[in-house]
């Protein structure tokens, strides 16, 4: 389970939308208890590969998210992305390009409206959903 504030939520699909044509991504910041996170901040970042198929974190924002935790005491707890035309389900891009077993996957499908968030994990390829808490 990943839980996030309604504002969260709403930065996250806000820097998806702000990527369009490409996807939008970004790191989320905050703090673990077994396989359940908690959200504290969410960090937008260009998608360097300009694309509307594929995401890049930009590796400059990776680095600065990285020694924030460091200095806070969080953790990265994962990376957020959208598709533009598709469900809110990791690609097979998306599932082979996943770098931690313990990060938190989460999308956005642009695709109809209202946008759809969901979470995921992904481990040895292998996806399962998770439960997406906003408050």
């Amino acid at each position: 389970m990943i839980t996030l504030t309604k504002e969260q939520r709403d930065a996250i699909v806000a820097t998806c939308i702000r990527a369009l044509p490409d996807e939008g991504c970004g790191l989320l910041l905050g703090s673990t208890s077994g396989p359940d996170a908690v959200v504290a901040d969410v960090v937008p970042s260009q998608n360097v590969s300009y694309s509307a198929k594929v995401y890049e974190i930009d590796s400059r924002v990776l680095l600065k998210a990285y020694r924030r935790a460091d200095d806070e005491g969080l953790e990265v707890l994962g990376v957020f992305h959208s598709h533009t035309h598709s469900e809110a389900y990791p690609s097979p891009t998306d599932i082979a390009q996943a770098p931690d077993p313990a990060w938190h996957y989460v999308l956005v499908s642009l695709r109809d409206l209202p946008t759809v968030l969901k979470s995921y994990k992904i481990v040895n390829g292998v996806v399962s959903q998770e439960d997406v808490v906003s408050h």
